[in-house]
């Protein structure tokens, strides 16, 4: 392993992981065996407790990763995190309460918690209000999914990553390893869902501070995929030595790289297509919703959880579909409706989570050839990343933003020159309607990296978008 710089410093996880006991002597590889067993046997316990018409729901959020920060091409952290927490919801008739719990993996220090938590929540409970649409546990749903990996053991992370690297300003943060959610009630159900991953997010600089921005993500770690996706970062970044270009306000055709079309992908999960917010008046799609505007015709955006990256199952124990067209040929076919969304409005739920927002988007892809995509925009801007993303004029879908990261002029197919940061405001009706000329005919994962807490799941699958008269303001 490449040396440690004498900035290296060894990660310690939460407060959690210290106690974590008989977890921590098993090896990462049998963690998840252990904490399922563990988990089985508090949610048995916890069905032997109840009392009259009391109901619960207990999940799970847990890992075990390596993690290895980059700067400067050298290692300044690494370490290895096994933890867990416990989210509890206790229900009598119609008042509910919570509590969040480490999860150490052992019963002997778990179920005290648990049985604490439990004579807390029935001293509070009687003392709140009643929720007239709460959720109770129902059905005897139960899965199993496990998605075991390929990945570089711990001492190969830094000998396989470095070497492409060699030599540039390279910064990022690699994770991977086990990430675990699991559902289990009053009513029987039972979900347990485990994936070995690994994502690596990072930037390459230039001397002047300018960067390229990748992310490189799955179950298999696959070495030449990763040095082909280097050496096209190089390639940028050589661009990026350029003196820039002025770009004056106006309106530009834009090729929108997989990584920013994932930028506004998101704003769907954002007032955009929950039920909720479209009965409450709060949804930038309104007025897709009542069929007043359509989407181009090349638009079709889904849930597609058959890929694994996600459980299926809510935080109600719930399962989707394995998938569900959100929108189909530009027209909005489905919102995302939670069940406790459906028992407001007495409609039919589809397993949305309680936030009703996208978990597993997959964007189909169009008819143009990824390498062709230069040549197809011809002159105007090269857009690799955005972000500082907010609704502008929520009712007419508007987007306001920033470019960033590697983002060229182009003319005649050819990047000529990088640009300074622009911000662009324009609306998804035409940056994904009467604006959007096509969609990449390649689909890229860019993969949710957030460490907040507990290792993100899960990302966008989304092509490239050309399109016309991209409005930039400033």
């Amino acid at each position: 392993m490449t040396p440690l710089d004498p900035a290296t410093m060894t990660s310690t996880s939460s407060a959690s992981a210290s106690a974590l006991g008989s977890s921590i002597a098993a090896s990462a590889e049998s963690a998840p065996l252990v904490w399922e067993k563990s988990f089985d046997q508090l949610l048995n316990r916890l069905r032997q407790q109840l009392l009259g018409q009391e109901q619960f729901t207990l999940t799970l959020t847990a890992e075990t990763s390596q993690f290895m920060r980059f700067n400067r091409a050298k290692i300044r952290q690494t370490g290895q995190v096994l933890d867990g927490n416990l989210f509890l919801t206790w229900i009598a008739g119609t008042k509910t309460s919570d509590r969040a719990l480490p999860f150490t993996a052992d019963v002997a220090t778990d179920w005290p918690a648990l049985q604490a938590a439990v004579k807390d929540l029935r001293q509070e409970i009687p003392q709140l209000p009643d929720d007239p649409y709460l959720v109770v546990p129902a059905g005897h749903g139960a899965s199993r999914d496990v998605y075991p990996g390929q990945l570089l053991s711990p001492n190969a992370v830094a000998d396989t990553l470095l070497p492409e690297v060699r030599g540039l300003d390279f910064a990022g943060l690699y994770a991977g390893g086990w990430a675990i959610r699991a559902y289990g009630d009053s009513a029987g159900q039972q979900h347990w869902f485990a994936t070995e991953t690994f994502t690596l997010d990072y930037s390459l600089f230039t001397g002047s501070g300018q960067a390229v921005k990748g992310t490189f993500a799955g179950g298999e770690w696959n070495t030449n995929a990763y040095s082909r996706q280097i050496s096209g970062g190089k390639a940028l970044l050589a661009k990026l030595e350029r003196s820039p270009k002025p770009v004056p306000r106006g309106q530009y055709r834009t090729y929108l790289a997989p990584a920013a079309v994932a930028d506004l992908i998101t704003m769907f999960s954002r007032g955009g297509v929950s039920e909720a917010a479209i009965r409450h008046g709060g949804s930038a799609f309104a007025a897709l919703s009542r069929g007043e505007r359509q989407l181009s015709p090349r638009f079709a955006l889904k849930e597609n959880f058959i890929r694994g990256g996600v459980p299926r199952f809510n935080s109600l124990g719930e399962a989707a579909p394995d998938q569900l067209p959100i929108i189909r040929e530009g027209r909005l076919v489905n919102s995302l409706v939670s069940s406790r969304t459906a028992k407001e409005y007495k409609i039919a739920s589809n397993a949305a989570e309680t936030y009703e927002g996208m978990r597993s988007p997959e964007l189909s892809p169009g008819t143009l050839a990824q390498e062709e995509s230069l040549q197809a925009l011809d002159t105007g801007l090269y857009v690799s990343n955005l972000h500082y993303l907010n609704w502008s004029d929520r009712p007419q879908g508007r987007v306001t933003g920033m470019t960033r990261y590697a983002c060229f002029w182009v003319e005649g197919g050819e990047i000529v020159a990088p640009i300074q940061n622009l911000r662009f405001d324009e609306s998804l009706y035409h940056c994904f309607g009467d604006g959007l000329m096509a969609l990449t005919n390649q689909v890229e994962f860019i993969p949710s990296v957030g460490t907040y807490g507990n290792r993100d799941l899960g990302g966008i699958w989304t092509p490239g978008a050309l399109v016309e008269n991209f409005t930039y303001t400033l």
